[in-house]
C-alpha cells in the first residue's frame, strides 16, 4: 500500500509537472516583430523564465486587434498607438503598456526616379505621386499601413486631415494587402518604393537594387504597446499567463532581450517600457 502511494505521489507530481511545461498563451501581433526576428529572439528567453509557450498570431496591427476584440488571443503586441488606445477605451483590456520603439523608413530604388531622397516624408511622398512612380502600399489596416495614410494626409495633396484618395498618389501606386516582407518583394522585384519599419528591411535578405531613402523625419517614429485582453470580456482566456508575458517584457530582463536583438551588429528595437 506504502509503495503504490509513493506511485500515486510521484505520478501526480509527473502530470503537474507536464501541465506546467504544457502552459501556453496565443499572441496577436503585426507582422513586423515576427518577420524582423525579434520574436525567435525574444519568446525562448520568455519560456526560459516563465516555463510559458506563445503561439504567435502574426497578422496587420488591425487584423490583430480584430482577433483580440474576439476573444481569440490572450495578448495583443501592435503599433498603432491610437488604435490601441481606442481598444483600452471600449474595455477589451485595462491598460496599454509601451514597449518599445523603432521607426519607418522610405525605401526606394537607388536610382530614386522620384527625386524623393531627404529628410522630410511628406515631401518625399509628394514627389513620388508626381512622378507617378511604382510605390507598393500594404493596404492591410497594420500599423504600417495606418502609419502611411497618415503620412499621405500630410503631402497636401487633397482635403486636410482627409484620407487621401488612391488616384492623387500617383499612376504608379498599388495596394497589396499583404504583409511588410511580401511588399518589401514587390518593391524589389518592380523597383518601387515602400514605407517599411526598419526591423523587418534590416532582416530583409532580398534587397536587390533597393535602399533607405529617407529617414530621421520625426512623424516616421514607430511606438509598440502590449495589452492584456480584459479577463472581464473573455474570463476563458489564459488572463494569468498573458499577464506574465506583460509584467516580463516591460521589466528590466525583459527591457534587455528587446534591446540585445541586431542584425549585423545594428540593433532593431529600443525598449522604452520606462518612457523615452
Amino acid at each position: 500500500m506504502k509503495a503504490f502511494k509513493i506511485l500515486a505521489a510521484a505520478l501526480a507530481l509527473a502530470a503537474g509537472s507536464l501541465a506546467a511545461q504544457a502552459e501556453t498563451i496565443t499572441m496577436a501581433s503585426t507582422t513586423s516583430t515576427e518577420q524582423s526576428g525579434l520574436f525567435a529572439h525574444l519568446l525562448p528567453a520568455f519560456k526560459q523564465a516563465s516555463g510559458i509557450d506563445v503561439k504567435v498570431v502574426a497578422v496587420g496591427t488591425g487584423q490583430a486587434i480584430d482577433l483580440a476584440r474576439r476573444g481569440d488571443a490572450d495578448v495583443l503586441f501592435v503599433h498603432d498607438t491610437a488604435a490601441e488606445e481606442k481598444f483600452v477605451a471600449e474595455g477589451f483590456a485595462d491598460k496599454r503598456y509601451a514597449v518599445m520603439y523603432n521607426d519607418f523608413v522610405l525605401i526606394g530604388p537607388k536610382s530614386d526616379p522620384a527625386a524623393a531622397k531627404g529628410k522630410d516624408i511628406a515631401a518625399a511622398l509628394k514627389k513620388v505621386a508626381a512622378a507617378n512612380a511604382a510605390f507598393v502600399s500594404r493596404g492591410d489596416k497594420s500599423g504600417t499601413d495606418a502609419a502611411e495614410r497618415r503620412l499621405w494626409v500630410q503631402t497636401g495633396l487633397g482635403n486636410a486631415g482627409q484620407p487621401l484618395p488612391s488616384d492623387r498618389k500617383g499612376a504608379g501606386y498599388k495596394e497589396c494587402g499583404c504583409g511588410m516582407g511580401p511588399a518589401l518583394n514587390m518593391a524589389a522585384s518592380s523597383g518601387a518604393y515602400v514605407l517599411a519599419d526598419r526591423g523587418t528591411w534590416l532582416s530583409f535578405k532580398n534587397r536587390a537594387d533597393l535602399a533607405v531613402l529617407v529617414e530621421g523625419d520625426k512623424r516616421l517614429f514607430n511606438q509598440y504597446g502590449v495589452m492584456v485582453v480584459s479577463p472581464s470580456k473573455f474570463p476563458q482566456l489564459n488572463n494569468a499567463g498573458a499577464q506574465k508575458f506583460v509584467d516580463w517584457v516591460v521589466s528590466p530582463a525583459g527591457q534587455s532581450t528587446v534591446a540585445s536583438y541586431k542584425i549585423g551588429g545594428e540593433q532593431l528595437f529600443f525598449p522604452n517600457a520606462g518612457g523615452l
